[in-house]
């Protein structure tokens, strides 16, 4: 009805003023009947407000599509009336949502041609630099611990930017099952053995209750205890040798946490750490940061739709948990 009146206010304006002035120029003119003056006022204004009453009810629903918000695409293509305005308003709604849709075709194609070759890239890579760590394992000290250790930060990022890749179709890459805890977190500590002894970081692991099993999906769940272990890792070479990977129950959730005892947090990071390329004060200290490690840990969880705390403290260290919620939790099922 607003909009109705918006639409509207010059016709009336007009029509007053073009009424204001018939009338002057009759009672100008010596005629001044005021009883006629003021009948033909109330017919002028009550044939104007007859009309547009008569087309506010005719094209009632457009003013109200107008008004409210769409909720999906498919909305477009709801007919609205059969007034000749109402029609044509139905046909550009339509035309653009055809525009809309053969554009988002073409930027999605776009998408999964850039993801193919990402994927394709990454595995294309992989191959010479396991050549060249084969290699380097044929060279004497320190020349082949040099060459490994760089291989592997390029291993790192090359999975990285394949997970990334993959984030936007990963609902197609999961397959859920029952995950054993323990025996997941061996492999990727094995995975890290070097890793850990570059950096003079050693991970212990406790395991409150055997035989904790999950509900999720291996390989996005191995990614993200590396990503966390990696951070605990990096941040906490320079203060402590030591991080403590926990398995245990909370009540009928399962906990996994990884906690170390390094540089910790500080209160401005702790709001965006799960932004996308965010480094924050740590990331200015440490180089190798590129801020997407916990972004792609948090999406990804979300997706699983299992949680994530945190808890860090300045000069104290840092502990995230992954929480599996009762239904994930197939040790009490």
């Amino acid at each position: 009805m607003k909009l109705f009146f918006k639409e509207h206010a010059l016709l009336l304006l007009v029509q007053a003023i073009q009424m204001f002035t018939i009338l002057t120029i009759f009672w100008l003119d010596g005629y001044r009947n005021i009883p006629l003056f003021f009948y033909a006022t109330f017919l002028t204004f009550f044939l104007l407000g007859s009309y547009l009453i008569y087309y506010y009810l005719t094209r009632q629903k457009m003013y109200q599509r107008l008004n409210q918000p769409i909720e999906s695409l498919d909305d477009s293509l709801i007919k609205t009336d059969d007034a000749p305005i109402s029609i044509a308003f139905d046909q550009l709604l339509h035309n653009q949502y055809k525009l809309f849709q053969s554009q988002l075709e073409l930027v999605e194609k776009e998408q999964e041609e850039h993801r193919k070759f990402m994927d394709q890239w990454v595995h294309q890579m992989k191959t010479p630099l396991s050549v060249i760590e084969l290699t380097a394992q044929n060279l004497d000290e320190p020349d082949s611990s040099n060459i490994r250790e760089e291989t592997e930060r390029m291993q790192t990022s090359l999975n990285m930017v394949l997970y990334m890749a993959r984030l936007r179709t990963i609902e197609q890459d999961f397959h859920i099952k029952p995950v054993h805890l323990a025996k997941l977190v061996d492999e990727v500590n094995g995975e890290n053995k070097r890793f850990y002894i570059r950096n003079k970081v050693y991970p212990k692991l406790e395991v409150e209750k055997e035989g904790i099993l999950v509900e999720t999906d291996e390989k996005w769940l191995f990614f993200i205890i590396s990503q966390l272990i990696n951070n605990a890792v990096k941040y906490s070479s320079e203060t402590s040798n030591r991080i403590v990977i926990s398995i245990y129950e909370r009540g009928i959730e399962a906990i996994l946490e990884v906690k170390d005892f390094g540089i910790g947090i500080s209160e401005v990071d702790k709001r965006r750490i799960f932004d996308p390329f965010y480094t924050g004060e740590n990331g200015r200290k440490f180089r190798e940061s590129t801020g997407m490690g916990l972004y792609l840990t948090k999406e990804t969880l979300d997706i699983l739709g299992h949680r994530m705390e945190m808890e860090s403290e300045v000069g104290e260290g840092t502990t995230f948990r992954i929480i599996f919620s009762e239904t994930q939790n197939l040790t009490r099922l």
